[in-house]
């Protein structure tokens, strides 16, 4: 029963790191019908950036408490990917806006490779030791345990998603948003810039990936050039699975798919009779891929964001 309580933990923590990335990818295609593949490394530049910030300031300012250094690293690092979205939508997407649906998607695939190589030439290809900012003490929970790190995570997560849903369905920006999903030229007829519109939805799905990354970094203490492909293949993966272009949906199929993961990591070994170990824990994402598609291609809750307006 420890290993099940443990395992759910585990498994909210890493579904919650899947939702603030699904999160981007949804939004994304909900209101230009694109999957922007180069979202994962987004959140790796997020990472990496956060993780050279943390060594500037451990270097130049000894002393500052470790929870500074990690909200000023993240709030960098947060603009740095909000800078580069902004600039891949508009240099790589936006002309190829009205081109055949082949055209971007082969871009956003382009731009992933481009990203993690320009990473590696940044960053060096060699694995990064994530500074440990927060308390190793542990928070005992019924025989389970959970971090402090693991704790920020899923508090990071719930401000986050609490900002993004009220920021859809109560502002100006979520109408315009909803506006520019149901259709771009009415919208603009209506006084919506949608070029604006979908710069934005970039911006904010950069801001979550980084946040992402931050605590994926924080939680594993690694970061490196190729950190964000697969983390940003299941939460693809959990998009399909709540049902793309749904943000509901979204978070619904990333807990799920974290939960499924954790849990199927614990007892792998169990279900396999010791030939398999917790390594190989990956299947379980893309065996749940697999029978969402074939099952209900829609996804759980599929339905697009503009229908919820």
């Amino acid at each position: 029963m420890d290993i099940l309580l443990q395992q759910i933990i585990n498994g909210l923590v890493l579904g919650s790191m899947y939702a603030l990335i699904a999160l981007g990818y949804t939004m994304v295609y909900g209101i230009i019908n694109l999957i922007n593949f180069a979202h994962g490394e987004v959140m790796m530049v997020g990472a990496l950036t956060s993780w050279t910030i943390i060594g500037l300031m451990q270097e130049s300012m000894p002393g500052t408490p470790g929870y500074i250094i990690l909200i000023i690293a993240l709030i960098i690092a947060c603009v740095v990917a909000a800078t580069l979205n902004f600039a891949i939508e508009k240099i790589a997407y936006r002309p190829l806006r009205n081109s055949p649906k082949l055209a971007p998607m082969l871009t956003a695939m382009g731009m992933s490779l481009m990203l993690q190589t320009l990473a590696m030439i940044i960053w060096k290809p060699n694995y990064k030791s994530y500074p440990t900012l927060l308390s190793n003490t542990p928070i005992e929970i019924g025989g389970a345990v959970i971090s402090p790190t693991q704790v920020m995570i899923l508090a990071f997560t719930a401000v986050s998603l609490s900002v993004l849903m009220w920021l859809v369905n109560f502002t100006k920006l979520g109408r315009a948003m909803r506006a520019t999903s149901e259709n771009p030229r009415v919208a603009a007829l209506m006084g919506v810039k949608p070029d604006v519109v979908i710069s934005a939805t970039f911006i904010i799905g950069a801001v979550l990936a980084a946040i992402a990354g931050v605590m994926y970094a924080s939680n594993y203490g690694t970061a490196q050039h190729a950190m964000g492909f697969l983390p940003g293949l299941k939460a693809f993966t959990a998009a399909v699975f709540g049902g793309i272009g749904n943000l509901g949906g979204a978070v619904v199929g990333a807990i799920l798919l974290g939960l499924i993961e954790s849990i199927g990591a614990g007892y792998i070994g169990q279900l396999t009779g010791g030939v398999l170990g917790s390594n190989y824990s990956d299947i379980f994402a893309f065996i749940v891929l697999i029978i969402v598609l074939t099952l209900r291609p829609s996804g759980l809750l599929g339905e697009r964001v503009a229908d919820r307006a």
